[in-house]
């Protein structure tokens, strides 16, 4: 047996390794670049959300304002809550399985941990979630901790106000359009 045809490649493996090492272990060295402008970009998007929520929040107010302004009569039809009777069957029909009346996970983007969250600060039903604004929302959302504050609860109040309503065909579709709760 020839041992330099051993030997050789042996030998340029081994250098090769080591040159390999090498260059990777002095690209690597504080290039934390990548990850800062990563996170520069989610600290942004964060201040962006609060921000547009703030504004949700306030043209909520002012909405809310001009509704009180209306005429005595109007503001009484508009307080006054029109029994709708839940109908599962039809709620069924359009989504293929059985619903639960005031099941908050109905609406897109709530799931079984952000509906305790709503059970826990007292909205329980798809009433009181379509009347609550978006900023106390995401207030909620914000007290369940990082995991649940990066949710955006802007079509929640209206995809709850259709449930209620009972106008479930209306409502799957806009769902089938919504990703994650989000437009």
């Amino acid at each position: 047996m020839n041992i330099p045809c051993i030997l050789i490649p042996a030998l340029v493996g081994l250098i090769c390794g080591i040159l390999g090492y090498l260059l990777g272990k002095m690209n690597s060295k504080g290039d934390d670049s990548l990850a800062l402008s990563l996170q520069a970009d989610l600290d942004a998007c964060k201040a962006n959300t609060r921000s547009l929520n703030a504004k949700i929040a306030s043209l909520e107010a002012d909405l809310a304002a001009k509704a009180k302004a209306a005429s005595p009569v109007q503001s009484f039809a508009a307080n006054v809550a029109p029994a709708i009777i839940f109908n599962d069957a039809l709620a069924a029909s359009v989504y293929g399985k059985k619903i639960k009346e005031n099941d908050l996970k109905i609406v897109e983007g709530i799931g079984p941990k952000i509906e305790e969250l709503y059970h826990n600060a007292g909205i329980k039903t798809w009433l009181a979630l379509s009347e609550t604004p978006t900023q106390r929302s995401q207030e909620i959302l914000d007290a369940g901790g990082e995991n649940f504050a990066i949710h955006n609860p802007g079509t929640w109040a209206k995809q709850a106000q259709l449930a209620y309503e009972g106008k479930w065909q209306e409502l799957k579709d806009w769902q089938d359009a919504l990703d994650g709760g989000k437009e």
